[in-house]
């Protein structure tokens, strides 16, 4: 495990590293941002063409699943394993400006940890607050071990559930994010809840944050549903929230970029984490590949 995750500064990167650039598009102010508040917003990040490409997209898949509980919602619609399910949302997923803000944050060879649609439909209630990397055990104050990134296809407002946060919240102890949790549950406020706000964004914008972060999905108390998407990701040697290597087809994988199949794990992460029976994973993607220790019982 990293020792960086023993250091003192709760944002620290996680160790230095070789920046990859893409002309055009200057990551300092928010690589500053994300270190100081916790999160920034990257307007632009989809044009309306993108948007309207976005949309289409997703049409075969919606209207086949609500979420199973409140953390969910309710009457929220989610679409998983997003990024295999067009060129587009691959092409989102592994952006070249993304990544250059995600590069000063996780160690090189990082993992796309979640990939899926959000649509808050009217009448769905906020979200309870948290962090998005709770579920690695490890104790807070801490670098977040997973980074986030939600993008607007609809407007993000007040009304229609724009995600609450708390900026600075990332470098928060464990006891600071427990009381926030549960002044936020018992519907009473907090003094750490003072500078919490709603976050408000055109489409076509996207939001990154640390995955230490404290936000939660605002109420959609509008009249229309409202359309987003989140891609997370996570260091190379954390387990990712969604497996991947199940839900997404080889033969798909076969045809994404490089940095795509590097984001589904299909690399190795130094010395060895992620080998295939001590062969490197994307020999794997070959057609007709077998695993070898079929070849090597003679099957």
């Amino acid at each position: 495990m990293d020792d960086t995750l023993n250091s003192s500064d709760p944002v620290a990167p996680s160790v230095s590293r070789p920046r990859r650039s893409h002309s055009g598009f200057d990551p300092a102010p928010h690589i500053e941002r994300l270190r100081r508040d916790g999160y920034t917003i990257v307007e632009g990040f989809l044009d309306e063409a993108g948007l309207d490409a976005f949309r289409a997209g997703l049409a075969p898949f919606v209207g086949a699943h609500r979420g199973r509980n409140p953390f969910e919602g309710q009457t929220t619609e989610r679409v998983y394993t997003l990024i295999a399910r067009g060129k587009l949302f691959e092409q989102i997923a592994a952006d070249p400006r993304l990544l250059t803000i995600l590069d000063a944050f996780l160690l090189p060879g990082y993992l796309l940890s979640a990939s899926h649609s959000i649509c808050i439909h009217p009448g769905e209630v906020a979200q309870s607050l948290h962090f998005d990397d709770g579920f690695y055990r490890v104790p807070r104050p801490r670098p977040a071990i997973s980074m986030s990134v939600i993008g607007a296809i609809d407007p993000f407002t007040a009304d229609n559930g724009g995600t609450l946060i708390i900026p600075g919240s990332h470098t928060w102890g464990q006891d600071d994010v427990e009381a926030v949790r549960m002044a936020s549950e018992a519907g009473v406020d907090h003094p750490l809840m003072a500078d919490m706000f709603s976050l408000e964004m055109p489409p076509g914008a996207i939001a990154i944050f640390h995955g230490t972060l404290v936000h939660g999905a605002g109420a959609n108390v509008s009249g229309a549903p409202r359309l987003s998407f989140t891609n997370q990701y996570c260091e190379p040697w954390a387990r990712p929230q969604e497996n991947f290597f199940l839900s997404v087809p080889r033969e798909r994988v076969r045809e994404m970029s490089p940095e795509a199949r590097t984001l589904l794990g299909y690399e190795i992460f130094p010395p060895f984490m992620g080998h295939v029976t001590a062969s490197h994973p994307a020999k794997a993607l070959a057609p007709g590949w077998t695993p070898p220790m079929v070849r090597q019982a003679g099957g």
